[in-house]
């Protein structure tokens, strides 16, 4: 089975070594870099170029990539994951909030830098549980300042055509994780879910950064889903 792993915002491909550490050594795994290219979709066709045919897996940013890579090229994702990912925003006002919103923190790392920005991003809430010694974060400073903000400003929730319309039209095997101590994304998987033929529901103890916080569980909902996939089926761990 050929696994293909994209990371979120801030992220490296190291962000999934815990995983891997337990996902079955026959496995063919491949965490991938993200691309940054002139837009969303751009984006989401470099990942595919670079990625190909295999069971595609997406954390937050690298999810809504995943999710749209799924859409444009069906005939390359095998089974689709995503985790603590959203299809976008609906509403037209909300998207342009969202956009001024992250020109303002693009501008505020260019300003500062990638250090004390990174440093203001984990201090966030949502990644209260994240350990500092956890895969893949003293990587996150191999990011420029200009790769951090070009990304926000191409690949941001508000940039991106919102996709709950299209979820219909998945028809590949699909499992949407999420953290059961993150409200929104939880609130948000469980919609996704009711509006995809078949998917399954996979829910962890933890918050929003499921791969960081519970890799062990989250290899095992991927290795029982991949090898095995089933339709309308919830897993709770």
């Amino acid at each position: 089975m050929r696994l293909l792993l994209v990371p979120g915002f801030t992220q490296t491909p190291a962000s999934w070594d815990g995983v891997r550490t337990h996902l079955d050594p026959t496995t063919d795994v491949h965490a991938l870099a993200l691309p940054v290219a002139a837009s969303f979709v751009a984006t989401a066709a470099a990942l595919a170029e670079r990625g190909g045919r295999g069971a595609w897996c997406g954390y937050s940013m690298g999810g809504r990539l995943a999710l749209r890579l799924a859409l444009d090229r069906p005939d390359l994702v095998t089974a689709l994951v995503l985790v603590s990912a959203t299809p976008g925003i609906d509403d037209a006002v909300e998207r342009d909030a969202r956009v001024a919103a992250d020109d303002e923190l693009a501008a505020s790392i260019e300003r500062d830098g990638t250090t004390p920005f990174l440093d203001r991003w984990l201090a966030q809430p949502m990644f209260v549980n994240v350990a500092h010694d956890a895969p893949g974060v003293a990587e996150r400073t191999t990011w420029t300042a200009a790769q951090l903000a070009a990304t926000l400003r191409t690949l941001g929730t508000g940039t991106m055509n919102p996709m709950w319309a299209r979820l219909h039209e998945l028809t590949m095997p699909v499992l949407i994780v999420t953290g059961d101590l993150d409200e929104k994304f939880t609130a948000i998987g469980d919609a996704m879910a009711r509006q995809i033929a078949g998917a399954r529901r996979g829910r962890l103890a933890c918050g929003h950064a499921v791969p960081l916080e519970r890799p062990s569980e989250l290899a095992a909902l991927l290795h029982d889903f991949t090898n095995a996939p089933a339709s309308n089926t919830d897993t709770a761990s």
